[in-house]
């Protein structure tokens, strides 16, 4: 497009069009962004706790998130789905579903098990959908040597065939037994909180991103 088409093309546009969005994209950067931490692993003796109480303080030293928690020890869900759940299942689900519907943003923290994440992972996950769409996701990872990043790798194409946008920076924990302390502090933190500080800032701005354009615009519409 030449210099005088594109001065023409946006002489065209509408005067109102460009002020509802800049006033709604304004308006919504005061707001705290709603993270939920969903810690994966609910094995018995999981090492998950340990690198969650790490994670979570991050997340709260972070301007601009308000922080809730799902711990996927703590929620039971079938893994037969229906569309007519019993008493008992919407129990459970009322433990997570509420809180992922509030959720602007996520951060998963998964462990790896036989190259990939956990079963309660891909099951609460799959209880759900329109809790998830257009929504941005951060992903933590723990294991040995590979750091549960094969974890990661697949979670980001379920995500994807859920409409959600990963962000790209990750942390991982590598041998992680190892690394902390038996006051679960990290022996030598520098480098992960470097890292867990690009990642929740890239998380912050894709939630404000999306946040803002689906009140200018709901998804899909």
């Amino acid at each position: 497009m030449n210099t005088t088409t594109a001065k023409a093309a946006s002489q065209s546009v509408s005067p109102s069009a460009s002020p509802s969005a800049d006033t709604a994209f304004a308006s919504s950067t005061g707001t705290p962004v709603k993270v939920a931490v969903i810690v994966g692993s609910n094995r018995e003796g999981r090492f998950g706790p340990v690198v969650a109480e790490w994670l979570l303080a991050r997340v709260r030293g972070h301007e601009g998130f308000e922080v809730d928690l799902i711990d996927l020890a703590e929620v039971d869900l079938p893994t037969s789905l229906t569309f007519r759940p019993s008493a008992e299942v919407l129990a459970e689900l009322a433990k997570v579903t509420p809180k992922l519907a509030e959720a602007d943003a996520f951060v998963v923290l998964t462990p790896e098990y036989n190259h990939s994440f956990p079963a309660s992972l891909k099951n609460v996950i799959d209880w759900h959908r329109d809790e998830w769409q257009a929504k941005p996701v951060a992903l933590v990872s723990y294991g040995g040597i590979s750091g549960g990043l094969r974890a990661v790798e697949h979670l980001r194409q379920v995500f994807a065939e859920l409409h959600m946008v990963t962000v790209r920076d990750t942390v991982s924990f590598h041998n992680a037994g190892a690394l902390f302390d038996d006051e679960g502090a990290h022996r030598d933190p520098a480098v992960a909180e470097a890292a867990a500080k690009g990642m929740l800032d890239q998380l912050h701005w894709w939630a404000w991103a999306l946040r803002s354009a689906k009140e200018v615009r709901s998804y899909g519409s």
